[in-house]
Protein backbone atom coordinates (compact mmCIF):
# COMPACT_ATOMS: atom_id res chain seq x y z
CA UNK A 1 0.00 0.00 0.00
CA UNK A 2 1.68 3.42 -0.77
CA UNK A 3 1.80 5.33 2.15
CA UNK A 4 3.46 8.64 0.31
CA UNK A 5 2.40 11.63 1.43
CA UNK A 6 0.71 14.97 -0.68
CA UNK A 7 2.75 17.32 -2.14
CA UNK A 8 0.37 20.49 -1.54
CA UNK A 9 1.39 24.41 -2.60
CA UNK A 10 0.12 27.58 -0.18
CA UNK A 11 0.61 30.45 -2.09
CA UNK A 12 -0.92 34.27 -1.29
CA UNK A 13 -0.03 37.44 -2.16
CA UNK A 14 2.22 39.54 0.92
CA UNK A 15 0.36 40.21 4.42
CA UNK A 16 -2.18 37.40 3.27
CA UNK A 17 -1.17 35.45 6.43
CA UNK A 18 -0.45 32.10 4.54
CA UNK A 19 2.83 31.62 7.16
CA UNK A 20 0.44 32.02 10.11
CA UNK A 21 -2.26 29.63 8.44
CA UNK A 22 0.59 26.71 7.70
CA UNK A 23 1.83 27.00 11.36
CA UNK A 24 -1.53 27.43 12.93
CA UNK A 25 -2.80 23.92 10.62
CA UNK A 26 0.34 21.96 11.41
CA UNK A 27 -0.04 22.64 14.99
CA UNK A 28 -3.83 21.06 14.40
CA UNK A 29 -2.17 18.26 12.00
CA UNK A 30 1.22 16.69 12.58
CA UNK A 31 1.37 15.07 9.81
CA UNK A 32 1.79 18.71 7.58
CA UNK A 33 5.29 19.17 7.26
CA UNK A 34 6.79 22.49 5.56
CA UNK A 35 9.27 22.33 2.59
CA UNK A 36 12.94 23.43 3.54
CA UNK A 37 14.19 25.08 0.72
CA UNK A 38 17.83 25.48 -0.04
CA UNK A 39 19.53 29.52 -0.37
CA UNK A 40 23.02 30.41 -1.69
CA UNK A 41 22.34 33.41 0.65
CA UNK A 42 24.38 33.44 3.87
CA UNK A 43 23.01 32.38 7.23
CA UNK A 44 20.91 35.42 9.42
CA UNK A 45 21.48 35.38 13.14
CA UNK A 46 19.98 32.33 14.76
CA UNK A 47 19.18 30.75 11.64
CA UNK A 48 20.25 27.22 11.70
CA UNK A 49 21.26 24.33 8.52
CA UNK A 50 18.39 22.06 7.93
CA UNK A 51 15.80 23.41 10.17
CA UNK A 52 15.63 27.41 8.42
CA UNK A 53 16.89 26.60 4.88
CA UNK A 54 19.66 24.35 3.58
CA UNK A 55 22.55 26.78 3.04
CA UNK A 56 24.54 26.34 -0.51
CA UNK A 57 27.55 28.22 -2.18
CA UNK A 58 27.00 28.68 -5.89
CA UNK A 59 28.57 26.62 -7.71
CA UNK A 60 27.30 23.68 -5.65
CA UNK A 61 23.57 25.22 -6.31
CA UNK A 62 24.35 25.67 -10.19
CA UNK A 63 24.85 22.01 -10.27
CA UNK A 64 22.14 20.96 -8.62
CA UNK A 65 19.62 22.94 -11.05
CA UNK A 66 21.75 21.63 -14.09
CA UNK A 67 20.89 18.39 -13.20
CA UNK A 68 16.97 18.95 -12.13
CA UNK A 69 17.68 18.41 -8.27
CA UNK A 70 14.92 21.16 -7.72
CA UNK A 71 10.94 21.27 -7.83
CA UNK A 72 11.39 25.16 -8.52
CA UNK A 73 13.89 27.76 -8.60
CA UNK A 74 13.87 31.77 -8.42
CA UNK A 75 16.16 34.05 -7.74
CA UNK A 76 15.37 36.87 -5.31
CA UNK A 77 17.51 39.74 -4.50
CA UNK A 78 20.46 38.66 -5.73
CA UNK A 79 20.52 35.08 -4.62
CA UNK A 80 19.00 32.21 -5.38
CA UNK A 81 16.33 29.58 -3.99
CA UNK A 82 14.33 26.84 -4.37
CA UNK A 83 12.71 23.73 -3.18
CA UNK A 84 15.15 20.52 -3.25
CA UNK A 85 13.19 17.36 -4.88
CA UNK A 86 15.20 14.96 -2.83
CA UNK A 87 14.31 16.44 0.17
CA UNK A 88 10.61 16.69 -0.70
CA UNK A 89 10.18 13.04 -1.82
CA UNK A 90 12.12 11.61 1.06
CA UNK A 91 9.72 13.18 3.59
CA UNK A 92 6.58 12.18 1.38
CA UNK A 93 8.11 8.78 1.75
CA UNK A 94 7.98 9.23 5.61
CA UNK A 95 3.86 9.26 4.94
CA UNK A 96 4.05 13.13 5.99
CA UNK A 97 2.42 15.73 3.94
CA UNK A 98 4.66 18.23 2.52
CA UNK A 99 3.58 22.07 2.48
CA UNK A 100 5.28 24.40 0.21
CA UNK A 101 4.53 27.85 1.40
CA UNK A 102 5.78 29.87 -1.78
CA UNK A 103 5.18 32.09 -4.57
CA UNK A 104 2.54 31.76 -7.45
CA UNK A 105 5.90 31.69 -9.70
CA UNK A 106 7.18 28.87 -7.51
CA UNK A 107 3.90 27.67 -7.11
CA UNK A 108 3.08 26.83 -10.94
CA UNK A 109 6.99 25.49 -11.87
CA UNK A 110 5.94 22.75 -8.76
CA UNK A 111 2.59 21.91 -11.42
CA UNK A 112 4.22 21.91 -14.57
CA UNK A 113 7.12 19.78 -13.06
CA UNK A 114 4.62 17.34 -10.76
CA UNK A 115 0.86 17.73 -11.96
CA UNK A 116 0.00 15.80 -8.99
CA UNK A 117 0.42 18.81 -7.01
CA UNK A 118 -2.01 19.96 -4.99
CA UNK A 119 -2.53 23.78 -5.29
CA UNK A 120 -3.85 26.28 -2.72
CA UNK A 121 -4.37 30.00 -2.80
CA UNK A 122 -4.90 31.95 0.13
CA UNK A 123 -7.53 35.13 -1.04
CA UNK A 124 -7.88 38.34 1.23
CA UNK A 125 -10.90 39.62 2.32
CA UNK A 126 -10.41 42.62 0.18
CA UNK A 127 -7.55 44.82 -0.10
CA UNK A 128 -8.86 47.21 2.28
CA UNK A 129 -8.05 44.65 4.50
CA UNK A 130 -4.48 43.66 2.93
CA UNK A 131 -3.50 46.87 2.82
CA UNK A 132 -3.89 46.76 6.82
CA UNK A 133 -1.77 43.49 7.05
CA UNK A 134 1.02 45.02 5.31
CA UNK A 135 0.58 48.28 7.45
CA UNK A 136 0.05 46.96 10.61
CA UNK A 137 2.90 44.52 10.97
CA UNK A 138 5.31 47.11 10.49
CA UNK A 139 8.14 45.10 8.78
CA UNK A 140 8.16 47.05 6.00
CA UNK A 141 9.25 50.64 4.50
CA UNK A 142 6.47 52.51 3.01
CA UNK A 143 7.73 52.33 -0.81
CA UNK A 144 7.99 48.10 -0.02
CA UNK A 145 4.23 48.05 1.19
CA UNK A 146 3.41 50.27 -2.36
CA UNK A 147 5.44 47.52 -4.16
CA UNK A 148 3.54 44.97 -2.55
CA UNK A 149 0.15 46.39 -2.95
CA UNK A 150 0.91 46.92 -6.21
CA UNK A 151 2.20 43.21 -7.58
CA UNK A 152 -0.84 41.62 -5.79
CA UNK A 153 -3.43 42.02 -8.14
CA UNK A 154 -1.45 40.28 -10.77
CA UNK A 155 -0.82 37.63 -7.66
CA UNK A 156 -3.84 37.41 -6.85
CA UNK A 157 -4.66 36.77 -10.66
CA UNK A 158 -2.63 33.64 -10.94
CA UNK A 159 -5.09 31.93 -8.24
CA UNK A 160 -6.98 31.12 -11.27
CA UNK A 161 -4.14 28.19 -12.22
CA UNK A 162 -4.53 26.92 -8.26
CA UNK A 163 -7.23 24.12 -7.30
CA UNK A 164 -8.53 25.80 -4.53
CA UNK A 165 -9.04 28.81 -3.09
CA UNK A 166 -9.95 30.25 0.21
CA UNK A 167 -10.47 33.65 1.96
CA UNK A 168 -8.76 34.39 5.26
CA UNK A 169 -11.69 36.58 6.64
CA UNK A 170 -11.19 35.24 9.49
CA UNK A 171 -8.13 32.93 10.69
CA UNK A 172 -9.50 30.07 12.61
CA UNK A 173 -12.42 29.55 10.11
CA UNK A 174 -9.49 29.74 7.07
CA UNK A 175 -7.39 27.14 9.13
CA UNK A 176 -10.22 25.09 9.32
CA UNK A 177 -11.26 25.13 5.33
CA UNK A 178 -7.29 24.41 4.78
CA UNK A 179 -7.44 21.17 6.93
CA UNK A 180 -10.55 20.67 5.10
CA UNK A 181 -9.26 20.34 1.68
CA UNK A 182 -6.20 18.25 2.81
CA UNK A 183 -8.29 15.91 4.61
CA UNK A 184 -10.65 15.62 1.76
CA UNK A 185 -7.80 15.93 -0.62
CA UNK A 186 -6.52 12.03 1.31
CA UNK A 187 -9.95 10.79 1.49
CA UNK A 188 -10.40 10.46 -2.54
CA UNK A 189 -13.07 11.09 -4.54
CA UNK A 190 -15.82 10.53 -2.22
CA UNK A 191 -14.98 13.17 0.08
CA UNK A 192 -14.13 16.12 -2.86
CA UNK A 193 -17.58 17.29 -2.72
CA UNK A 194 -17.01 18.36 0.74
CA UNK A 195 -14.88 21.00 -0.32
CA UNK A 196 -16.25 22.02 -4.15
CA UNK A 197 -17.26 25.24 -3.24
CA UNK A 198 -13.53 25.99 -2.69
CA UNK A 199 -12.79 25.02 -6.54
CA UNK A 200 -10.96 27.93 -7.80
CA UNK A 201 -13.42 27.64 -10.59
CA UNK A 202 -16.59 28.41 -8.14
CA UNK A 203 -14.71 31.62 -7.01
CA UNK A 204 -13.90 33.27 -10.24
CA UNK A 205 -16.55 36.21 -9.35
CA UNK A 206 -14.61 36.94 -5.77
CA UNK A 207 -11.16 37.02 -7.79
CA UNK A 208 -11.61 39.31 -10.43
CA UNK A 209 -13.47 41.83 -7.82
CA UNK A 210 -10.10 41.43 -6.16
CA UNK A 211 -8.00 41.46 -9.45
CA UNK A 212 -10.19 44.94 -9.96
CA UNK A 213 -10.12 46.92 -7.05
CA UNK A 214 -11.93 44.98 -4.03
CA UNK A 215 -14.88 44.76 -2.42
Amino acid sequence: MDNKGLLIVLSGPSGVGKDTLFRLAAERNPNLKESISVTTRAPRVGEKEGVNYFFLNKSDYDTMLANGEFLEAQHVHGNDYATPRGYVEEVRRGGYDVVLVIDVQGGLEIKRNDPKAHLIFVLPKDMDTLKARLTGRDTDKPDVIKGRLAAAPKEIAAALQYDYTIVNDRLDKCVDDLLLIIRSIKQGRDAICDVERFFTRNNIDRINTLIHGGI
